[in-house]
């Protein structure tokens, strides 16, 4: 018995050291888990990948994405420097507006709001109560009323602005950013007569005389008279501007219209830490900005991107200025206008053709639409991937839509528009015409994709009122019932590329973002609405809960 005692014993020692000589084996078999600053779980993850898949999970290190994958296999493979499960809400890449005005929207911050006004009193009202809060303001300035919102629906005049602000000068930009109101003193202070000539434009006249009524070309006689505000001050509104992208899901902006000393004002605030959000800078073709960036060629960072020119072909429908191929239906002998030259539009696409910028044209009427799209296919000369961008394409005829497939042009759209516009398009342009207008399953089906924005501030900041009018057709009271031309609806795995994936391809940047996959940038936002199957009504008004930049919590 001691014997089997010893020897059991001694084979229980045995077996016992060689059962923790096994187990330390397998423990150092046991592939180390590898370090990552951010581990996200326990979600509905769209991709926007080629497939449109569905992930749990996703990996972040140094501000990119390295895995996307399901909640277990990621937390089995990272040991993450902060863990966050979502409690199964839904995660998209970063909103993307391919199409906005976002340094001019800070700046006019501090500028009246007019937006929405019901009327001409309504308008001049809030301007009354704004001049008491900047009662020192060099000048009186406002943005955002619609004439077509008014009883009526007739053009303001100056009178009531120089009998309330004689001695300041008012300009108050219609909501599409192509015509204005100014009073007197303003038209003295910019030297504008009745004999004053202007091209591209209209100084409105009436049997009085001046009417105080500028489009296009002739509101920037005026507007070049506002002094610019100091650094600090722009710094401020244009982090306070932010601060609104940030809260709506915004990650990326195409800002359609800048000068050098604007981007560098932004890089620097980028350069700070400061100014999160990444941007896509559309230069204006003056010839300071053409004389420093051509040569240099185009620039790619993680958030600067400078490698197109914005042009302007015409104004905007509302206003009439955008240039029709036949006459106004609600004014038989206006077309609208071109505010250049057709020459102009020509040397230019020859002088870009011949470098690597993209030349991005605001294009309106049929007529406008007509006359690039035949340039740019004279320019290219069958370049395959030059992705040059037709701005708003909003009136297109029927024989002009093949040609974005046919000359490989991007369009780049708003859907907003049509949601803003649809109330009265038809009497600018009538029955026909109105139907291949704000087409944008057309130009998807001609080029295979559309980039969204919104052109903010003509528009709402928010890109899930865009989601919303390209899916539903319909405004934020979800009118009308079955939706405004839903044969140019966009389908929801297309609209939320549109605003994702596609933006970035329409500015060369769909290998840094764009997309929930890894070794693209880590941006992405969080809802707890899922877009892809909630009800349209749910959708204009889904709230964006986080927003993530390259990694880092923003909102």
């Amino acid at each position: 018995m001691k014997i089997f005692t010893r020897v059991f014993g001694r084979q229980l020692v045995v077996g016992l050291a060689l059962g923790g000589a096994g187990l330390g084996a397998l423990a150092g078999c046991q592939p180390r888990r590898e370090a990552v600053d951010l581990l996200v779980t326990n979600a509905t993850v769209y991709t926007v990948d080629s497939a449109f898949s569905k992930a749990q999970a996703f990996a972040v290190r140094g501000g990119k994405f390295v895995a996307v994958g399901t909640s277990a296999d990621l937390a089995g493979r990272y040991q993450a420097a902060q863990t966050m499960n979502m409690q199964g809400r839904f995660i998209y890449p970063g909103f993307y507006d391919a199409h906005c005005h976002f340094y001019r929207y800070a700046l006019g911050l501090q500028s009246a709001n007019l937006v929405g006004a019901a009327s001409w009193a309504e308008t001049v009202g809030r301007l009354v109560q704004h001049r008491r809060q900047q009662p020192g303001a060099a000048w009186l300035t406002g943005r955002g009323w619609d004439q077509n919102d008014w009883p009526g629906q007739r053009f303001p005049t100056k009178d009531t602005l120089d009998r309330l602000f004689p001695d300041v000068p008012v300009l108050l930009v219609r909501i599409d950013g192509h015509a204005a109101l100014v009073n007197q003193k303003a038209l003295d202070l910019a030297g504008v007569t009745a004999a004053t000539p202007i091209s591209g434009g209209v100084i409105g006249r009436d049997a009085r005389g001046l009417t105080g009524l500028l489009v296009d070309n002739a509101v920037k006689l005026v507007a070049a008279k506002i002094p610019e505000p100091s650094p600090a001050e722009a710094a401020r509104l244009l982090l306070q501007g932010q601060q609104n992208c940030l809260a709506v899901g915004l990650t990326s902006l195409a800002d359609a219209g800048l000068d050098k000393a604007n981007i560098d004002q932004m890089a620097a605030l980028q350069r700070a830490g400061q100014l999160h959000l990444r941007l896509y800078a559309m230069l204006n073709p003056t010839p300071k900005n053409k004389a420093y960036y051509l040569p240099r060629g185009p620039y790619f960072s993680d958030n600067l991107t400078i490698c197109s020119f914005k042009v302007y072909a015409d104004g905007a429908l509302g206003s009439r200025g955008a240039a029709l191929l036949a006459p106004y239906t609600d004014r038989p002998h206006e077309t609208g206008f071109l505010l250049q030259n057709p020459d102009y539009y020509r040397a230019l696409a020859r002088e870009l053709a011949a470098t690597r910028f993209q030349m991005n044209t605001h294009a309106i009427g049929d007529s406008s639409n007509r006359l690039l799209l035949d340039i740019y296919g004279a320019a290219l000369h069958g370049q395959p991937d030059r992705r040059w961008r037709i701005e708003h394409a909003q009136v297109v005829s029927p024989q002009d839509m093949p040609k974005f497939g046919r000359y490989h042009i991007v369009p780049s759209v708003q859907p907003t528009h049509a949601t803003s516009d649809m109330y009265w398009a038809g009497e600018r342009l009538g029955p026909q015409r109105l139907q291949t207008a704000y087409a944008y399953q057309e130009l998807l089906h001609q080029y295979g994709q559309v980039a969204l924005g919104s052109d903010f501030p003509v528009e709402d900041i928010n890109p899930l009122y865009g989601f919303h009018a390209a899916v539903a057709r319909q405004d934020a009271k979800n009118f009308p019932a079955n939706g405004f031309q839903m044969d140019n609806a966009l389908s929801r795995p297309d609209a939320l590329r549109g605003m994702t994936t596609w933006a970035a391809h329409a500015g060369f940047e769909e290998r840094r973002k764009g997309q929930i996959k890894p070794g693209l940038l880590a941006d992405f936002v969080v809802l707890k609405t899922d877009l892809l199957n909630a009800p349209k009504e749910q959708l204009h008004d889904a709230k964006v809960q986080q927003t993530w930049i390259g990694g880092k919590r923003v909102f």
